[in-house]
């Protein structure tokens, strides 16, 4: 046992064993699946063992500062993912690599990723807003188990269960109000328990969670909730730029706004602070928002 997983919850160890894959070939690489319950693959699953998989062929004198990536279809919850890695370009500064994850003969999702040598340079960036800290406010959890009332019983399913990222809702009247308002929510997030010390688990750790309250962000116009059955929702591209180091593990403070939706595609973004203010990260995905019948069952 290594001294994170001392301190590591058992979801949490289940996640870093998702994220750490099996090497087939120089560039081929095996993902498990992580098993969140869903009838898809959880998009972040692959965001992360993708950047894992493009990371694992590349040196450790650089870090991954960008990545594009487009999901192409619904990923099999009941088989393991294979990624295939193309090594674009190996340069002085930079290293370029695409990867396709594949599943049943088929890809399931693509990816380009960039990663830089570190350089000193002119530094700037938006200030971090104003919000409580993520000790006074109650754990997810604790929340849902509060609101019950209000919620889908198919997301009070899904809270009830162990997950190896907390998360802190910094303004939750959104789950006790159906009524429409400004597109934007604000979440804190850290794993359950401590990481190894490698820098692109942590990288990958923060890109299988980016992707959970980003497009839900979308429907907060709108006054609906991610597990309303009325709804389909599916992530169609993610992108991710990673500016300064930071730790998985410690609380980072994700500010999401939706600035537009339109022809079933709704828009967002985010950017990630750490607790001392420095902006670690940022994101952009366009997702599916599709108005649907209940009585219709997705496939």
């Amino acid at each position: 046992m290594s001294d994170a997983d001392q301190y590591a919850s058992p979801a949490l160890q289940k996640l870093i064993a998702t994220l750490t894959l099996e090497r087939l070939e120089d560039n081929l690489f095996r993902g498990v699946e992580a098993g969140v319950g869903w009838q898809r693959v959880y998009g972040g699953q692959v965001l992360g063992q993708a950047l894992a998989a493009a990371a694992a062929t590349v040196g450790d004198d650089r870090a991954i500062h960008s990545l594009h990536g487009y999901f192409l279809l619904a990923g099999d919850p009941d088989h393991a993912i294979v990624y295939d890695v193309e090594r674009i370009r190996d340069g002085g500064s930079f290293t370029t690599r695409r990867v396709k994850a594949l599943q049943h003969g088929r890809a399931i999702f693509s990816m380009s990723a960039s990663f830089h040598k570190h350089e000193d340079g002119f530094e700037h960036q938006s200030t971090m807003p104003d919000v409580p800290p993520p000790e006074a406010l109650p754990s997810a959890q604790d929340l849902i188990s509060g609101m019950m009332a209000h919620l889908p019983e198919n997301m009070r399913a899904y809270w009830k269960r162990a997950h190896p990222i907390d998360v802190r809702i910094v303004d939750p009247s959104r789950y006790t109000s159906r009524e429409p308002r400004p597109a934007q929510q604000s979440v804190w997030l850290k794993t359950n328990g401590r990481l190894p010390e490698t820098p692109h688990l942590h990288q990958a750790t923060l890109a299988y969670a980016s992707d959970f309250t980003l497009l839900d962000t979308a429907l907060v116009a709108h006054g609906k909730l991610l597990f309303d059955r009325d709804i389909q929702l599916a992530s169609l591209d993610h992108a991710m730029w990673f500016h300064r180091p930071f730790r998985a593990d410690d609380w980072l403070l994700y500010v999401q706004d939706s600035p537009t939706a339109s022809g079933a595609r709704g828009y967002c973004r985010g950017a990630i602070y750490d607790r001392s203010g420095a902006l670690v990260a940022s994101t952009v995905q366009e997702g599916l928002m599709r108005k649907r019948d209940t009585a219709f069952v997705l496939k």
